[in-house]
């Protein structure tokens, strides 16, 4: 983590570990589905990582996988931030991407497809569209770009997607982008900023990767 190093304040993103449903390429928005027992070790390897790491602010999504990571990774005290739940996938939720296509009959990429694809399941939502992901995610910005003013550094533990169009937020690029972001479990990237600019400093530094849906 010698990007760390410079004494400048930074974004710090941290990608819970894995779990059963992301071994198996399915969407895990809201289901709260616990990490495997590998997913909790990643964790603490993450922890390691970040050892030295004293962020102003720690905010967690409000689902277990990422409340479990951050307790595991050494930041158990961190503020439950409800922006920070994962995409609400809809009826693409439990779905894999090749299953959703299955039923499309045509390739699917949720950046550019949406998870509005398919009906909704009785009782169930629409779920979310990416403009409502990337609102939220701007939203997280708001409320942190004080603290990274004064000097602040602030972790974030979150979700595969979230994570990627919060990017594309602090990019200020289109949220389309964030299909370019791979971003595996338990993965730790960093943002910041170089002559006023936004920057990528680190991105999905992992020691085990989970494939993309």
């Amino acid at each position: 983590m010698s990007v760390l190093d410079d004494g400048g304040p930074h974004l710090v993103l941290l990608r819970h570990g894995d779990t059963a449903w992301a071994l198996a390429g399915r969407h895990t928005g809201r289901t709260d589905v616990p990490l495997t027992p590998d997913g909790e070790e990643q964790a603490r390897a993450a922890g390691r990582r970040l050892a030295g790491l004293s962020p102003a602010v720690v905010l967690v999504s409000p689902l277990a996988r990422a409340r479990r990571t951050a307790e595991l990774a050494g930041f158990g005290s961190a503020t439950v931030d409800d922006d920070l739940a994962e995409w609400d996938y809809g009826p693409v939720e439990g779905r894999t991407s090749a299953e959703v296509a299955e039923a499309t009959g045509h390739p699917y990429e949720i950046f550019r497809d949406g998870v509005r694809v398919l009906p909704p399941a009785p009782g169930g939502t629409p779920g979310e569209t990416l403009a409502d992901v990337r609102a939220r995610a701007e939203s997280v910005l708001g409320r942190v770009r004080p603290v990274l003013a004064d000097g602040g550094t602030v972790l974030v533990v979150a979700h595969g997607h979230l994570l990627r169009v919060l990017a594309t937020a602090w990019l200020a690029v289109d949220p389309t982008f964030g299909a370019h972001l791979e971003l595996g479990c338990a993965a730790i990237s960093v943002l910041g900023t170089s002559h006023d600019l936004p920057t990528v400093e680190l991105w999905n530094l992992a020691e085990h990767r989970t494939a993309a849906r």
